[in-house]
């Protein structure tokens, strides 16, 4: 192909674009025993990012907390990176900058003054110790690291400040599981590290969010005070990366929100732990469970009305308290909308894409819309995931002629090449990275789930609770309608 010259005053904005040349005239086929992730040694377009960058997004939802990266400084900015494309919030994530002396003596010295550093500069009350893949590789002993770590700070800041900065290890090697499963890590190791007790057990339950967005977890707070329930939300991101803007009232600066120490130790005295994504903060429920005895619930993504329901009956079964009318009004302007909308989604053909969790969640949603889901797909493999969407398909099997296919784990390369078998498609749910695949086969994308980093504003949408599904479903008529509006114009006057 021969190539057009730049010429030397250079390409103007408005005529700055690059056309796609296809590789061949007409879609090819590809090689049916190349096309499942399982029988190739490379991931082609994954749906997951690595562990560390789950776990840093816990640490950044406790108060005053900052995670600290034992690797290189392309592991944090990367992360840094990510989080401003999506919450378009600055993200204090510190790191040990590895370089090639840490690979061969490993990263001690580098730990031993980040941290150091780290507190006299923003004197955290968290710090949140996040392993990356060269240092789990590398065998580094970081418990004995953060252990002399803290022998400099007593004798540089003295014992009683030294001993204010609580520092959790969270070890997540990122040449294994995702995001998802950081996430889950981070869970677990704080209640093990903080929770240590249960010596006045109250009425409070413990909400871990796991990977919602600040507008999802503000929505959960507004049941949360329509009951009248008191609770804790661990790595609560809803005032950390969705932050006011105002004048920092003290150096170094630090969001309003998060959760608190003080409440992340008393979690151990709570009457329930719901974990809304199993998958992600699961792990925390299970081990206060087993370490107290207290009642955990494993999911359901309160996404739509079933989810929903069930998230409010643990909730009024747990704290006594009765659903209010405020809840049922908001039900009830749910179910109104989705009467409303029947004739635009039923029979329509939809795949889905995504965390396990949240998918599982949006494929009940989209059966309680009428629409069949023909291909669904987790980036993280899970063990709950099949079950779920199964248990969702045998409720609604009247809407399939064919068993949906389910991709659980896997990469995108494989999802889409099924999507291009199938004689028709109207629909596709899932985040950004789904962009794409949406161009090639002609269908709109509603974007869900993370990251979403291609539209503005995402972060503080909901999609969880009555009224965050509403608006979900106003995100998927508008875009069926906005991609293809019926001929017959039968909607109009």
């Amino acid at each position: 192909m021969q190539l057009k010259e730049i010429p030397l005053e250079g390409i103007p904005y408005d005529r700055l674009r690059i056309e796609k040349v296809p590789a061949a005239p007409a879609y090819q086929p590809r090689d049916p025993d190349l096309v499942p992730a399982a029988n190739r040694a490379v991931v082609v377009n994954p749906d997951r990012i690595c562990m560390p960058i789950g776990a840093m997004w816990a640490v950044l939802g406790v108060h005053r907390a900052i995670p600290f990266v034992q690797g290189a400084q392309g592991c944090t900015t990367y992360a840094r990176y990510t989080f401003c494309r999506i919450f378009k919030e600055p993200a204090t994530i510190a790191t040990a900058s590895f370089h090639e002396d840490a690979a061969v003596y490993g990263g001690r010295r580098n730990l031993v003054e980040g941290i150091r550093n780290l507190v006299v500069r923003y004197w955290p009350e968290v710090i949140g110790v996040v392993t990356t893949c060269s240092s789990e590789i590398m065998g580094d002993d970081i418990a004995s690291f953060l252990k002399e770590a803290r022998a400099r700070l007593r004798a540089e800041i003295g014992p009683e400040k030294a001993e204010q900065i609580v520092m959790v290890q969270i070890n997540t090697p990122s040449f294994a599981g995702s995001h998802v499963e950081g996430y889950d890590r981070a869970a677990k190791t704080f209640l093990q590290a903080l929770a240590v007790k249960r010596d006045a057990p109250g009425n409070r339950v413990n909400i871990i969010p796991g990977l919602l967005y600040p507008g999802d977890i503000r929505e959960i707070k507004h049941i949360l005070q329509a009951m009248g329930v008191e609770a804790t939300i661990l790595f609560d991101i809803s005032d950390t990366l969705d932050a006011p803007l105002e004048p920092p009232q003290r150096i170094p600066y630090y969001p309003p929100g998060g959760t608190r120490l003080a409440e992340i130790r008393e979690m151990g005295n709570a009457c329930a732990t719901v974990a809304l994504q199993a998958d992600a903060g699961g792990s925390g429920a299970v081990y206060l469970e087993r370490k107290f005895g207290i009642p955990a619930v494993m999911g359901p993504t309160p996404v739509g009305v079933a989810a929903t329901d069930a998230l409010l009956r643990h909730l009024s079964r747990f704290t006594g308290r009765d659903i209010p009318e405020e809840l049922r009004a908001e039900r009830g302007r749910l179910l109104d909308a989705m009467a409303d909308a029947l004739h635009h989604t039923m029979m329509k053909r939809v795949a889905i894409f995504g965390d396990p969790d949240i998918v599982a969640g949006v494929t009940r949603f989209t059966c309680e819309l009428g629409m069949t889901p023909v291909a669904v797909a987790a980036g993280t493999p899970s063990r709950r995931f099949p079950q779920e969407v199964e248990a969702v398909f045998a409720e609604y099997r009247d809407l399939f002629l064919d068993a949906p296919k389910v991709f659980n784990g896997g990469d995108l390369f494989e999802f889409e090449e099924y999507l291009k078998t199938l004689p028709r498609l109207d629909l596709i749910i899932g985040n950004s990275k789904g962009v794409d695949i949406a161009r090639e086969l002609e269908v709109p994308l509603v974007r869900v789930g993370f990251p979403i980093y291609d539209r503005f504003g995402y972060q503080k949408r909901p999609i969880v609770g009555y009224r965050g599904a509403e608006l979900l479903l106003y995100e998927i008529v508008n875009a069926l309608l906005d991609y293809r509006y019926p001929d017959d114009r039968t909607q109009q006057l």
